[in-house]
Order: C-alpha cells, then sequence, then structure tokens
C-alpha cells in the first residue's frame, strides 16, 4: 500500500494514534539511540552518517533501483533495496521503510529533509511502530504542515501574519474571488510540502486559473495533497528563517538567523548566517518570535521559522515553519560552533538540549552554495546524466563540502538535480564571501550543464557584496547575472596551449611506453614534425565559432593569432599533472595565467578563477550524423527542453493545436514543465505515453509539416 497515496490509510493511521494522548508522548520513556535508519538518498543521507559514526552509532541505508551504487548506500553499515526509481515507489513509502527498520532492528529513523520528513502519516506509522521518529510530534507536523492551519496558530501565538486565504473551500471559484479580494499579484501555495513546489505566481486575473491548476498538479505530485492557500505577494521582500530547537523538557532555543533570499523557481540557491543588515534587536524579535511558534506546537527537534522581512520598513511576517532539518543547516553550524544532527541524535533519544539559549553564541559569517546540475542561461533548467569529471575544493575547518556524488556517478532524472552544497565560514562578511568565491573557482564539473559560473557572477555582482538582497534579486539584475559570454582572446589562446600541449604530453607518454625509436610516437620524432609547423585550429564556444592559427616557433614556444586578426600573441607555457589533475601554467605576451585543463577528443575545458569555458572541436560529419535524429529540434517538432517522466498528455495525432498550447506535462527533478507547441498546426503523432521517461532533446510531438499540407490542398 502507497503510504502518502491513500487517504484510507491515514484514517487508519489516525484512529490509532488518537489512543494515544500528548500526555502519553511526553511520558514515553527514550533512550540512547545505537542503530538509526537514514529515510533518504545522496547528500543529507551521507551527512547524517557521517555524525551518526562519530557518535558510534549504527547506520541503517535505502536506496532505490537507480542508487544501487550510490555513495550513501555505500557508507552506511547496512543497506537495503526498497523499489524502483520512483519517489512514489521507494524513498515515498513509508511501508517499506518501517519493515526495513524493524528487519534492521534499528531503534529510530531519521528522514533528512523532503521525501517523508514532513509527512504526519509517516511519523504516526513510526510511533505506533514503536519506532523513535528523529523529528517534531506527528502533531506539531500537521499543524505546521498545513499552511492554513499554521497562519490560525500563529495569529494567537502573537507572531505576525500576512494578509491572504487560508480556508476549506477550494473551489476555484472561491479561490479566485479572495484572490481579487486580496488584490493582485498573488501568491499561491500548496497547504503542504515546501521546497517551491506548488507554489506560483498569478499577477494578472487572467492567468490566475491557469497558476492555479498548475499549482494543484504540483502540489497533488509532490504531497499527494492539492489544496492551495493564498497570500498577498510582497515584491522584492527578504527571506529571513530563524533555527530553533525544542527538547522533550520544555527546552526551547533558537540559534540566529539566516538569509535565503536569493532564490530562482522559488527555490534558494545560496543562504547566508546570520543575515546581513539585521540589527542586534531585529534579531532578538525574530528569534523569540520563533521560539513563540515553535512553543506553540509543542515542537521538538531541529526546525525553521521562515519570516517574509520587507527589506525597507524591516516588518516581519510568518511564512511557514519547516519542520525538519534544512538544507541550508550547516551555515547555522559553522556561526554557533555546533553539530544540528548531534542534537537530533541526542533530544530523540531523550537528552536535554547541549546549551542554553546564553551559551549560544554568534561568530563570524557563513555561505552555503547549492550547486545544481541546471542551466542558469536556459531558465535554469534542471539537468541530469553523468559526473564525468569532478573535482572539489579541498575540506578544511572553514570549508565543507557536503555532498553524495562522485566522479563517474550520475545526477539522476527522479530526484532533485543538486550535485553538492558548498559552505565557507570568515571572520565576516567580506572575508567570507572572497573565500566563497575562491572556492567555487575549485569546484570543477564535466558531463553536465551546472550553476557553478553563475554562482560565481553572483558573488561578484556589486549588490550582493553590499548585501542589498531580496527574493527578485536574480530577475532584477537578470541583465548582468544572466549573459551569453564570448570568450577573450586570452581564454582562447589559453585553449589553444592547453591542447597542444596536451597532445605533446600523449606523444610523449606513447614514446615512452614503445621501444621503437623509429615510432611515430617518439618525442624526438614529434619535435621535428612540429618544428615551424603552421596550424590551424577551429573551435566552438557556445554559440560562438573562433579559429586560431598557430606557429611553433620553438620545442616550447608558439605564435598565435585569433580569428585572423594581425596580432600575434607569444606563448609557451606547461601543464603538470598534480592529483589527477592537469594545472596549467601559460605565458601570454609575457603575462602569467593559471588554469585547470581537461582535454577530451572533442572538447578543451577551462578552469580558472573567473569561471569556466568549454571550447568545442568540430566533430567528423559520420559523428554528426549518428547524434542527430529523435532530438533534433525545428519548427514540426516539440522537443522534451530536459530529460523527465512524461506526467500528462494534452494532444493526440490528428488534433488541430494553435501556437503555444500546452501538448504535454513532463516531470524531472521533482519540478513539472509544460511544453508546448512550436506553431500551430495538426499533430502528426504523439511519440510518447503517459508514465514513459524521455531524454533531453527528444522529439515528443511531430506536426504535419506545411509544405505536406499545401500538397493536400
Amino acid at each position: 500500500m502507497h503510504l502518502t497515496n491513500h487517504r484510507s490509510w491515514r484514517k487508519i493511521v489516525t484512529k490509532c494514534i488518537l489512543l494515544q494522548t500528548q500526555q502519553c508522548r511526553r511520558a514515553t520513556n527514550h533512550a540512547r539511540i545505537n542503530k538509526v535508519l537514514i529515510a533518504n538518498r545522496g547528500e543529507i543521507a551521507c551527512r547524517v552518517m557521517r555524525t551518526a559514526k562519530k557518535l558510534g552509532v549504527q547506520t541503517v541505508a535505502v536506496y532505490s533501483d537507480a542508487d544501487i551504487n550510490s555513495m550513501h548506500a555505500e557508507m552506511a553499515d547496512e543497506a537495503y533495496n526498497i523499489g524502483p526509481p520512483s519517489s512514489q515507489e521507494s524513498y515515498l513509502r513509508g511501508d517499506k521503510i518501517i519493515d526495513v527498520a524493524k528487519r534492521s532492528g534499528c531503534e529510530a529513523i531519521h528522514p533528512g529533509y523532503g521525501f517523508l520528513s514532513e509527512n504526519t502519516e509517516f511519523a504516526e506509522l513510526c510511533q505506533v511502530s514503536k519506532i523513535v521518529f528523529i523529528g517534531p510530534p506527528a502533531s506539531a507536523i500537521r499543524d505546521m504542515g498545513i499552511k492554513s492551519t499554521s497562519k490560525s496558530i500563529m495569529i494567537a501565538a502573537g507572531v505576525p501574519v500576512i494578509e491572504g486565504y487560508h480556508g476549506d473551500d477550494q473551489s476555484t471559484a472561491k479561490l479566485k474571488e479572495e484572490a481579487e479580494r486580496i488584490g493582485f499579484p498573488v501568491m499561491i501555495k500548496a497547504v503542504r510540502g515546501g521546497g517551491g513546489k506548488g507554489m506560483r505566481i498569478a499577477f494578472t486575473a487572467s492567468e490566475f486559473e491557469s497558476q492555479l491548476e498548475s499549482a494543484r498538479r504540483e502540489a497533488l505530485k509532490s504531497f499527494g495533497d492539492q489544496a492551495m492557500l493564498l497570500e498577498k505577494f510582497v515584491e522584492e521582500p527578504r527571506h529571513v528563517e530563524v533555527q530553533v530547537f525544542g527538547d522533550h523538557h520544555g527546552n526551547y532555543v533558537h540559534l540566529f538567523e539566516r538569509d535565503c533570499s536569493v532564490q530562482r523557481r522559488h527555490q534558494k540557491i545560496i543562504e547566508e548566517a546570520p543575515a546581513p543588515a539585521v540589527s542586534s534587536s531585529l534579531r532578538a524579535e525574530l528569534g523569540q518570535a520563533a521560539i513563540r511558534a515553535a512553543q506553540a506546537v509543542n515542537y521538538v527537534g531541529a526546525g525553521t521559522v521562515e519570516f517574509i522581512l520587507d527589506r525597507r520598513t524591516h516588518a516581519f511576517y510568518f511564512m511557514e515553519m519547516n519542520t525538519r532539518l534544512q538544507v541550508e543547516h550547516p551555515v547555522t553550524e559553522m556561526i554557533t560552533n555546533t553539530d544540528l544532527v548531534e542534537w537530533q541524535l541526542k533530544v530523540a533519544g531523550g537528552e536535554k538540549l547541549p546549551l542554553s539559549q546564553e551559551e549560544i553564541l554568534l561568530r563570524g559569517h557563513a555561505f552555503e552554495a547549492r550547486i545544481y546540475a541546471e542551466s542558469p542561461n536556459n531558465n535554469f533548467m534542471p539537468g541530469a546524466g553523468p559526473l564525468h569529471y569532478l573535482s572539489t575544493p579541498l575540506p578544511s575547518t572553514d570549508v565543507r563540502v557536503e555532498t553524495g556524488v562522485r566522479q563517474g556517478d550520475e545526477v539522476s532524472v527522479h530526484y532533485d538535480p543538486m550535485i553538492a552544497k558548498l559552505v565557507v565560514w570568515g571572520e565576516n562578511r567580506t572575508d567570507a564571501l572572497m573565500k566563497m568565491r575562491a572556492q567555487l573557482a575549485e569546484y570543477n564539473i564535466i558531463g553536465v550543464d551546472t550553476n557553478v559560473d553563475f554562482l560565481i557572477d553572483l558573488c561578484n555582482h556589486r549588490e550582493f557584496i553590499s548585501g542589498h538582497v531580496h527574493t527578485n534579486f536574480i530577475d532584477h539584475h537578470h541583465s548582468e547575472l544572466l549573459v551569453e559570454k564570448s570568450p577573450s582572446d586570452s581564454m582562447i589562446v589559453q585553449a589553444v596551449l592547453a591542447l597542444v600541449l596536451n597532445e605533446k604530453l600523449e606523444a610523449q607518454k606513447a614514446a615512452a611506453a614503445s621501444s621503437d625509436p623509429f615510432s611515430p610516437f617518439s618525442s624526438e620524432m614529434g619535435m621535428r614534425l612540429n618544428h615551424l609547423l603552421v596550424r590551424n585550429i577551429k573551435f566552438t564556444c557556445g554559440k560562438k565559432a573562433v579559429s586560431a592559427q598557430i606557429t611553433y616557433k620553438r620545442p616550447d614556444g608558439y605564435l598565435v593569432k585569433v580569428d585572423g586578426a594581425d596580432k600575434e600573441h607569444e606563448v609557451f607555457g606547461k601543464l603538470s599533472s598534480t592529483d589527477n589533475k592537469l594545472e596549467m601554467i601559460c605565458y601570454v605576451d609575457k603575462q602569467v595565467m593559471k588554469s585547470r585543463v581537461v582535454v577530451s577528443p572533442t572538447d578543451v575545458y577551462l578552469f580558472t578563477k573567473d569561471g569556466s569555458c568549454r571550447f568545442s572541436l568540430p566533430v567528423p560529419k559520420f559523428m554528426t550524423q549518428q547524434m542527430v535524429g529523435g532530438g533534433a529540434s525545428g519548427g514540426d517538432t516539440a522537443v522534451a527542453p530536459m530529460p523527465g517522466v512524461v506526467e500528462k498528455l494534452f494532444v493526440r495525432s490528428g488534433d488541430i493545436v494553435k501556437l503555444g498550447d500546452p501538448l504535454l506535462v513532463i516531470i524531472a527533478m521533482k519540478m513539472e514543465y509544460i511544453i508546448r507547441a512550436p506553431r500551430g498546426g495538426q499533430v502528426e503523432k504523439v511519440n510518447c505515453s503517459v508514465g514513459e521517461s524521455v531524454s533531453k532533446n527528444a522529439a515528443v510531438v511531430k506536426f504535419v509539416e506545411e509544405a505536406e499540407k499545401e500538397a493536400d490542398n
């Protein structure tokens, strides 16, 4: 039985739990946790395991068929398969997870974040099964998870709440009426869940219904509930949240605030603690309001109270409470010198909070950057695929790399596309930001598009440096942050040198492996062939075609002309291999430049302090023909912009559509995307079905060609 999809199951569990009063729950005997099951995957599963192992707690992992070779499955003391790749058949199957916990002898389950972490029924099922749920009581999850209920509780607790509609009447007519009463723009939000799922903004009445239906579909898919609430949309607010913690003994503390304002698709992309431009008095107000919120629902464990902060007046309003550990919890750990997972395990075992409010000290500043497989210049479209090359910064006391993948692993279409979290600490905000910029440049990935270069540009933006952040920051500075960059002559020269030096390095390796002194791979023969040789090299970088002419002036020196220019650049340099990384020192016109280099048969990748650049070599015609196929894009074909699973079809063969009409919905990385008609016309064939997986650029719908229609007429 699917725990999240059957309301009858929820009712059965709820009836069981009603027999046990809150007083009984508080009086439950807690014992030290010796073995814990982590009901999650990837980065957060690995993060929980590290702390558990530090405390001597045994760990049990669960994994889907897609994660059979995953880091978290290998890292655990034991690991159990729980089903197919789809999260609905694996990580959301609470019954399977409980069964594994019982079979493996676990006393507790840590849900991480996402999946079942804020699922009331799962928390209740853990209790009925006499397994400790490492999180708050089910009642707190229910009260704070249903946003309409949480608003009422917050009002009663004296926590400021923004105007909106949180009623039971969920008819489209009623919601539209309330939206018009509140006034546009209006935020439409799923009453359950978080992470930006089931959330849309309706700026006008005319688009309200389409945005509402889209939010409903996504919410039903993500949380099994399509109930919505409405809020007045505050333009350019700040998103400030407070970390709170409670124990079974009635003790509550806050661990200061985080700023998570810079977002795309209503999802956080970079966080920091403490929040910039927040006075000590405002910090105290936020902290006390968050504690009142936690006390109002008898909260236990780690939680986060999220506020909308007016960046001009500094008035703040309760937005929601996340009844779990947050993705961005490491920045709080860095500024308070704490381990919140350790706190979770100890509190779940019945211990008191390790520190009182007076003992929690704020020190320095921390940033967390979320590294995603996505294309920022393509509306942050999520991606999937293998990580052919992965080089990360070196972890230290003030640099953390939180990840669940290694080189060679794959970013799966079935789950969130986050690759890692890079966390840094500094004595102050400026120091921390400089460190973040430097460490991002050390995060080098090949195989999927990522947001690393975008994050570097963001950290270099003058307004971000000044701390002038708000939730529309990316849109407001779109023209500066999201621009197609053309490679400079310097970058082109470095790419040419990297290609040549790598060829020379490979020739030397081949010569060393050959016993024939007259072999064509001989280093001497290579030098004679290259002496005073003139060679033309062509690349493409993004959409730009570039060319260079290189003259071999001496064994280690070259003259390079770019795109037919008269100017010759004097170039020489060297490649050195360190820890399986190719480092290049390049001297261009007497200027020294350093970069990391990866050369493949089809590409040259440069990773510099300012970001990365990919130079592609011409692909032979026979390979191009093999690569073209279903993924070709054109006016007669609608293609999938990313790999995903077909959720819904709106058309079939023979249908007549107009430009922009919805054709189908695909779900990828927990995101819903509507594929629309590239032109008006008649559908010739639908090349996919509901539930089918499609690859990026797959031709999902083919139209009758215009020429064919004219011939018929």
